[in-house]
């Protein structure tokens, strides 16, 4: 069998129409601006054409609406640096916010410890009226002891 040559008994077979009408979707590469299958019989300069008048004019520039256009002179004005300014604020804010709240509980620390000091100290005074009322007993069972002799 030769190995450009085709031979007639394979021809023979008709091979199955296709039944789909609609071609299966295709992923596209990242730099294909091709939306229907019936642009590809353009030509590649009539696309680059149509593709460079609707991506305003450069290959890497980001679209902007038109309310965006008359601020790319003023870096300020830019959005970017106003989201950056604004998250800059936020972040701020919340240092504040947190500093007043680790402040918050160093006072609330500070007091636990005072109010632990003076139970201890209570508890200290307690002991020893605690200890003095003890051996006031001893004195007064000591006494006790004498009596009832005559009974």
């Amino acid at each position: 069998m030769p190995l450009f040559h085709s031979s007639t008994q394979e021809r023979e077979e008709p091979t199955p129409a296709p039944t789909q009408t609609q071609e299966p979707s295709r992923s596209r590469s990242i730099f294909s601006r091709r939306s229907d299958p019936s642009d590809y019989g353009q030509s590649a300069s009539s696309s680059t054409h149509a593709n460079s008048s609707r991506s305003g004019g450069s290959f890497f520039r980001r679209h902007r609406s038109s309310s965006l256009d008359c601020t790319h002179d003023d870096p300020k004005n830019d959005p970017s640096i106003v989201f950056a300014r604004q998250k800059v604020t936020e972040a701020e804010a919340a240092e504040r916010e947190a500093d007043r709240a680790l402040m918050q509980a160093r006072a609330a620390v500070q007091s636990a410890k005072e109010h632990v000091r003076n139970l201890e100290r209570e508890i200290s005074e307690d002991a020893k009226r605690a200890k003095a009322k003890q051996s006031e007993a001893k004195n007064v069972s000591k006494s006790a002891k004498a009596l009832g002799r005559h009974g």
